[in-house]
């Protein structure tokens, strides 16, 4: 039985010498596998006389349950160890400050858009919306535009080359096409307001040439000037949230609207802040005025049985107001340590309900 001890001893000695989980597998193998050592001294009970069978499997029994104990005790010592070292190697140290998240913001153009759609939105106005690039008709033709009003001229708006049938189409200069395109589709009476992008030659601080308009449109059988009034001083109380509003209306001319006028809000600039209701001083806001009766014929509307208004404010401007913007092309500039300034909350969308700024 001596040698039974010895196979013992030497299994035992190799799985002591085992330094990893792989080198301790290779030794169960070689031990107790199906070709193994200790599995090759079974498979010779069945060639001994009965009377040594006996002693001789319970002696090598001994050894497999001795090799058995010896590789699970080492296996957890060498998973601990491995372990261990895992722990080490892939430690984290969780005081070290978390790299920067990106950040974003709304733009204040559209947290401004969003205001307005919501103030008009409460007074009834639905949203119209319209391509960007237009045609002569649409841009200037339908809205009573002579056929050499500046405004036609390459130095103040942005025409293509002309196509094949020498037609020159063109980034649309306000948002009016929309209002022919919604009341030459639909019978009146109206009430819509038209947000969007429009394209102008021009660039300094206050301009861009590419800007936000929204345009308003009234179109009934009795519309008047005092409606429209009544209009346009609701929503600056509502856009500057204040109650004490005080308006004037300066005239002026605009091809499509016939009387037409530029409206102005009282204001003070205090410490290069604008405060809406009370001063001075007098702030331009927007252009307005009833609508031409050519442009009502120009969409197949009788000007003798309806009539109606209109307006137009630059939403980027509003916003420079509001929000203390001083220069109209940083809003365009794609700097994102502007927008982080002036950006807001994704979750702070304007509402009736909640307030809008």
């Amino acid at each position: 039985m001596s040698e039974y001890a010895a196979l013992q001893s030497e299994i035992e000695a190799e799985i002591s010498a085992a330094s990893d989980l792989p080198a301790l597998e290779a030794v169960r193998l070689s031990a107790l596998g199906k070709t193994g050592r200790v599995s090759g001294l079974l498979k010779t009970l069945g060639t001994l006389p009965p009377e040594e069978r006996k002693a001789t499997g319970a002696a090598i029994n001994v050894v497999r349950d001795a090799v058995q104990s010896a590789l699970e005790a080492r296996k957890i010592v060498l998973e601990e160890a491995h372990l261990a070292q895992r722990l080490a190697s892939e430690r984290i140290d969780l005081s070290l400050p978390a790299a920067p998240r990106a950040k974003g913001g709304v733009h204040p153009t559209l947290q401004v858009l969003d205001e307005i759609i919501a103030i008009f939105a409460e007074m009834g106005f639905s949203v119209a919306e319209g391509p960007d690039i237009e045609d002569d008709f649409h841009n200037f033709t339908a809205l009573n535009f002579p056929e050499k009003h500046p405004a036609r001229e390459m130095h103040d708006t942005f025409f293509f080359n002309p196509d094949e049938n020498g037609v020159r189409k063109l980034l649309r200069t306000h948002t009016s096409p929309v209002q022919i395109r919604s009341m030459i589709a639909d019978k009146p009476p109206f009430r819509l307001i038209v947000p969007g992008r429009v394209f102008r030659n021009d660039s300094d601080q206050t301009h861009t040439p590419m800007f936000h308009q929204v345009e308003g449109l009234v179109i009934d059988k009795t519309a008047h000037m005092g409606h429209l009034k009544w209009v346009l001083e609701t929503f600056i109380s509502r856009f500057f949230e204040t109650g004490d509003v005080t308006t004037q209306f300066r005239p002026h001319h605009f091809p499509f609207t016939e009387p037409s006028a530029e409206m102005d809000v009282r204001c003070s600039w205090e410490k290069g802040e604008l405060k809406v209701g009370s001063g001075d001083s007098w702030l331009e806001i927007l252009g307005c005025g009833m609508v031409h009766p050519n442009v009502l014929k120009a969409c197949g509307i009788d000007p003798e049985e309806y009539q109606g208004f209109a307006w137009g404010m630059g939403v980027d401007r509003l916003a420079m107001l509001k929000y203390g913007v001083p220069d109209l092309r940083d809003m365009f500039a794609a700097d994102a340590r502007w927008l982080s300034h002036y950006g807001f909350s994704g979750f702070a969308a304007p509402n009736p309900a909640s307030g809008l700024s």
